[in-house]
């Protein structure tokens, strides 16, 4: 039985059934977000050492790879010496030494095999991949044009250099932030209101904890972070030359090489989780306004439905709130209201199940009366 096969056949694991041994919660309340994290960190864990195959550590093998190739001199000396600063542009380039050149190529190649290889393994995260490279690509032409224009950079700071950088930072946030994370969390919400509707609370509850994308959203602002904390170790490291007797650590390679790992690691987990948590069900990943204008669903279907005898189609007081859930009034009409079984919070008695129609007298159960319609 090849590792596939048996990661297959292993039960599931569940969010909501992870468990941790210590919780901050204990000691103060308002820390019960740092459990959550804790636990999401922990099934995420879980979920790496299990799905996470040859073709997925070969694609962080090669973006590493990429990193080193491009940033690392292998005994040449080219980086380390600082170069002939004299020549730039495409005169520079004419005068690198063939062994630097051959890295360059090999690292611009291993960049592309690493950009197909997550274009291959996870094809409902493709659009948003070109996304995040193309604002991971912005922030480092930011900070290039900076140190070009002002090599000491920071000193004698003013608007005028943080300019480029705040530019494409901004844009940095519009496609990571407003297009990224908006289209995989409306893509989640979507998915779990119409594949895991239920007319009991709890397990819409329960389906709502197992899709969290807590975790997950903090990894994308700690890889936002670490893109500029590289792009700029990167173009400090090589804006001053000739390099001085008194060159820090800051003046080499060291912290772009530890911030491009970690940010490698981030980005094919980034992809890798939306892929893992809707690629069984989903085409693609979109907000609700791309999914309208293409057709996949209707505007109404965000809003609060009213139930419908499947009967005779007369409406019913039963109604379903966008996020799924479901509530009925109470039959001794006290005007409470709750989920179908539950306690009413009036006059304490329980929630009806089902309903009798007033039009065709047909008695049905609460949750036959919203149809349930796929939504892709």
């Amino acid at each position: 039985m090849t590792d596939e096969t048996e990661i297959r056949n292993q039960e599931p694991i569940r969010l909501s059934e992870i468990t941790i041994n210590y919780k901050f919660s204990e000691y103060n309340e308002r820390l019960d977000f740092l459990d959550k994290i804790m636990q999401e960190s922990k099934f995420h864990m879980k979920m790496i050492l299990r799905g996470w195959g040859a073709f997925e550590f070969s694609i962080f093998g090669v973006g590493v790879l990429a990193i080193f190739l491009g940033s690392w001199d292998l005994g040449i000396g080219e980086l380390k010496s600082g170069g002939d600063y004299n020549r730039v542009g495409t005169e520079g380039m004419l005068f690198l030494d063939d062994l630097s050149l051959i890295l360059s190529l090999l690292s611009i190649i291993a960049w592309i095999g690493f950009v197909i290889q997550l274009f291959i393994r996870f094809p409902i995260m493709r659009e948003n991949l070109v996304y995040m490279m193309i604002g991971m690509v912005a922030i480092q032409i930011g900070y290039i044009y900076t140190y070009a224009s002002n090599p000491n950079f920071p000193e004698n700071l003013d608007i005028g250099m943080l300019a480029p950088i705040i530019l494409v930072n901004l844009i940095f946030i519009f496609l990571v932030i407003f297009v990224v994370h908006k289209a995989v969390t409306e893509t989640r919400d979507v998915h779990v209101i119409e594949r895991h509707s239920h007319p009991d609370p709890r397990v819409v509850e329960t389906a709502w904890k197992d899709h969290s994308l807590r975790l997950w959203s903090l990894g994308l602002g700690i890889w936002m972070v670490m893109v500029n904390i590289f792009s700029w170790s990167s173009s400090k490291s090589i804006a001053l030359r000739p390099l001085s007797s008194e060159a820090t650590v800051f003046d080499f390679p060291w912290l772009y090489l530890i911030c491009s790992i970690l940010s490698i690691f981030l980005l094919t987990h980034i992809i890798w989780y939306p892929q893992f948590m809707l690629g069984a069900a989903e085409d693609r990943i979109q907000s609700v306004r791309a999914r309208e204008v293409s057709g996949e669903i209707s505007p109404q279907n965000l809003n609060d439905m009213q139930g419908i005898c499947p009967i005779c189609k007369e409406e019913t007081p039963a109604i379903q709130k966008a996020n799924g859930k479901i509530t009925v009034p109470c039959q001794y009409n006290c005007g409470g209201v709750g989920s179908p079984g539950s306690v009413c919070n009036v006059c304490e008695m329980t929630l009806p199940t089902r309903f009798d129609c007033t039009n065709c007298k047909s008695n049905t159960t609460i949750s036959s009366h919203f149809s349930r319609q796929d939504a892709w």
